[in-house]
């Protein structure tokens, strides 16, 4: 028998091992939460790489960043080898990454950019106002979200939402001349460019034989006909997932894919992995009560050889105030008596309103939490006008950019000057960049010649430093560092917080963390194209996962739930088990059915616990500053009853009991 088949054998149960080691034909993998599916999918791919496939031959897809770096670390330490050539990619940098290579094809420039939500609505404000178009009272994201839906076929045109056609036309106008796409274009525009030059679509046919999908429920239709295309003719594609976890609907998720493979791939092979290797007896069969009351689902059981484990506690406390307080206490406890680390426990919430109260508690109990979500680093204000004049630099043409920083610092321009600009601009059917060098060398400038002095120095500003940005290989983070004070963006931000040193201290500070982090990716030795367009196209497509990477040891974990998916923890408590949240009161007023989503995201909340699950239901809410009556969620009802039962008070910590904790908290620090 082959060696490392072999090891398979010992690492694997038997399913696990035939997942691994089936290829060359279509493969459905149905992984249960905890059924070890990042295990199963590193070896098989390290297996594949065993038998002689080469790397390059091999295209691994996947959701996040993280999910992608995490799958290729442990191949490299199953095969010891370097992993050069072996695409282990998100769907959206796969997607850049064919553009890259080819969207000239499609009209586009090469050094396109990449709008992400916030150059999105900047750009959707623009488009409104050329039009005469009035935003107010307006959600701006909604409209982002009606325009993505509509390019992505989960939405049509309706009477209510036409009036919005003629600002979504003109919108994607405008993306076309700044040479910009959006993230739906970067899965749309390569299925046109296969579609239209089939040359181009065979090209990658010849090149990648073996496809993988991971998290295969969370596929849109486009992920799926993008991957579709590229795999009907070697065939060999295998699909990993679990319709059961199925909860992103909403951003256009559909796990009826499931169903199509098996429509255009008949002769495919279907394994399914239900043993759990995470969580206790008595949470698997809580968790497989619930999600068997789902129709049109994949029969599955879990199971696991671990002991039933203790039961589940539910708690029914009067208002949110005194449910924070009973989780502040319980971690506390847990903590002291159970020796359980801060980092293993987990709070879950449905939405980002109800963490208000448990972040009191937490504040008040001196409990130290991180919160899953918040601002991202690179949507700070100090940060995006970096990346903006970096953008700049890569393509002139990007209005959005030049519009950020033209006055960043301040350099004395005006509105009349932009309106001057604006209408160059549209005269010549160019970008503002271009209005701007025109304006300069019209032997009848209609700018003072105040403004052109200006505009020479900033336009020679950015010459001079997109020649050093382009040029020197490995030295951006020196150049941006030089950028940085030649522009005395310090003093910028002194002027922009005259009264706020400190902040002004800590914005610069991100600042240089910025350099820092743009100095370690093109110095390290596997990025073998340490280019400008590739890092701002890296940045655009950092996941908000990628924000929180970061061990950030020693701290309680909350959550929502759709952040939790793919995670476990030792210690689990489930917020706010009530009719109107877990299920969703507007989830089902949009459409009943879905409260099947909506028990999904039960299910999944169930099985990030390991050992311990806890459930509050309170009595009565605040809800927008109106006290409202609970009632306790369906869903609970739906669990084995023998499994539950109901929470009582804990003694309090006696204070010799206590003295004894904290001689063995020194003793562990190495404290007399």
């Amino acid at each position: 028998m082959h060696e490392f088949e072999q090891h398979l054998r010992q690492e694997l149960n038997p399913q696990q091992y035939k997942a691994a080691t089936t290829f060359e034909r279509p493969l459905m993998i149905v992984a249960g939460a905890g059924s070890g599916k990042t295990r199963v999918i590193t070896y098989r791919i390290a297996y594949m790489l065993s038998r002689g496939i080469p790397q390059n031959q091999i295209l691994a897809l996947t959701f996040t960043n993280k999910a992608a770096r995490e799958m290729r670390n442990r191949i490299a330490e199953l095969t010891g080898r370097k992993l050069r050539q072996l695409t282990i990619s998100t769907f959206h940098a796969f997607g850049v990454r064919v553009l890259r290579d080819a969207i000239v094809e499609l009209g586009y420039r090469d050094n396109f950019s990449i709008y992400d939500t916030v150059d999105q609505l900047a750009l959707l404000k623009e488009t409104a106002r050329e039009l005469h178009f009035s935003l107010d009272g307006e959600d701006l994201k909604a409209i982002l979200t009606l325009f993505s839906d509509i390019r992505t076929g989960r939405r049509e045109w309706t009477d209510e939402s036409d009036r919005y056609r003629e600002l979504f036309n003109e919108f994607r106008k405008h993306l076309r001349v700044y040479n910009a796409v959006d993230f739906d274009d970067l899965i749309l525009l390569p299925i046109e460019l296969f579609r239209a030059r089939t040359d181009i679509l065979d090209r990658y046919r010849d090149r990648f034989r073996y496809f993988l999908v991971d998290e295969f429920q969370d596929t849109s239709k486009d992920q799926y006909t993008f991957i579709h295309l590229l795999s009907s003719e070697s065939r060999n594609l295998c699909v990993v997932g679990d319709d059961d976890q199925s909860i992103y609907s909403w951003r256009g998720a559909d796990y009826r894919n499931l169903l199509q493979f098996e429509r255009d791939y008949p002769e495919q092979t279907q394994i399914t992995l239900e043993q759990n290797y995470r969580s206790t007896t008595t949470i698997l069969e809580a968790a497989n009560g619930v999600i068997r009351n789902n129709t049109n689902r994949k029969e599955k059981k879990l199971w696991t050889g671990e002991e039933s484990g203790r039961p589940i506690e539910l708690f029914y406390p009067d208002n949110e105030r005194l449910e924070a307080a009973f989780i502040a206490e319980r971690i506390r406890t847990l903590a002291l008596r159970e020796r359980i680390r801060y980092e293993e426990m987990c709070v879950l919430i449905r939405t980002n309103s109800l963490s208000r109260s448990i972040e009191e508690a937490f504040l008040a109990e001196n409990l130290p939490y991180r919160m899953t979500g918040g601002t991202s680093f690179f949507d700070r204000r100090e940060i995006r006008d970096l990346v903006s004049y970096m953008r700049l630099m890569a393509n002139q043409d990007d209005d959005m950019s030049l519009l950020r920083i033209l006055n960043t610092p301040r350099r004395g321009f005006g509105r009349k000057t932009v309106e001057v600009l604006d209408r160059i601009a549209r005269a010549g059917r160019c970008s503002l960049y271009s209005a701007i060098v025109q304006a300069l060398h019209a032997a009848d400038s209609p700018l003072p010649r105040r403004v052109t002095v200006d505009l020479e120095a900033f336009v020679e500003l950015i010459h001079e430093f997109r020649d050093r940005l382009l040029k020197n290989r490995r030295d951006m983070a020196n150049t941006l560092a030089a950028l940085i004070e030649r522009i005395d963006y310090w003093q910028h931000l002194v002027s922009e917080h005259p009264t706020n040193e400190k902040l002004a201290r800590w914005k610069y500070r991100n600042i240089e963390l910025f350099c820092e982090s743009l100095g370690k990716w093109e110095r390290h030795p596997d990025n073998l194209e340490p280019t400008l367009f590739n890092y701002l196209n890296r940045i655009s497509l950092q996941s908000r996962d990628d924000e929180e990477d970061s061990e950030d040891s020693g701290r309680v974990n909350l959550m929502t739930i759709h952040a939790a998916k793919g995670l476990e923890f030792r210690v689990v408590f489930l917020v706010g088990c009530e009719d109107g949240i877990l299920p969703h009161k507007r989830a089902l007023e949009e459409d009943p059915a879905n409260v099947e989503e909506e028990r999904r995201l039960f299910y999944v909340a169930l099985t990030r616990a390991m050992e311990k699950l806890y459930l509050t239901s309170c009595r009565e809410r605040s809800i927008m500053r109106e006290i409202v009556a609970c009632s306790p969620s369906p869903f609970l009802g739906e669990i084995p009853h023998s499994l539950v039962e109901m929470h009582e008070p804990e003694e309090p910590v006696e204070q010799a009991e206590a003295r004894d904790y904290f001689s063995l908290i020194r003793a562990k620090l190495g404290q007399q």
